[in-house]
């Protein structure tokens, strides 16, 4: 983890900077890596981008809200191991709303993840915001 606290902690939880992530998507993923999106309102822009190198395994709606990042259960790191053979470098867990009225189970496993913060226009999206 990163000194400024942001990035994975020692449990697995991965810890973002103070600001308003409500909404999330995901901005691009080429099959390896992954680029998710939040902020406050995503309509034009959005101001943390959470990306992912060398995904292995994904179970992440395309878009949702208030996400709830937790330390994997010891069932979800099993099921990475099982699936990939081994355990992942990166395996970040959550919880969010996808719509559906409960709460969605979120894992992602990776190599590597970076958290960006910046201002980053909406493709195609005038830069309004």
């Amino acid at each position: 983890m990163a000194s400024d606290g942001v990035g994975v902690d020692e449990h697995g939880v991965l810890r973002l900077p103070e600001g308003s992530w409500w909404d999330w998507e995901v901005v691009d993923y080429n099959g390896s890596r992954l680029r998710l999106g939040a902020g406050h309102d995503l309509t034009y822009h959005h101001l943390l981008e959470v990306v992912f190198t060398d995904v292995s395994y994904l179970r992440c709606p395309t878009m949702f809200t208030d996400a709830e990042f937790r330390a994997p259960t010891r069932e979800e790191v099993a099921e990475a191991a099982r699936l990939l053979g081994e355990e992942p470098p990166v395996l970040v867990a959550f919880e969010a709303d996808a719509g559906s009225g409960r709460p969605t189970p979120c894992l992602i496993a990776a190599d590597a993840v970076d958290v960006v913060t910046g201002h980053f226009p909406r493709a195609g999206a005038s830069d309004v915001g």
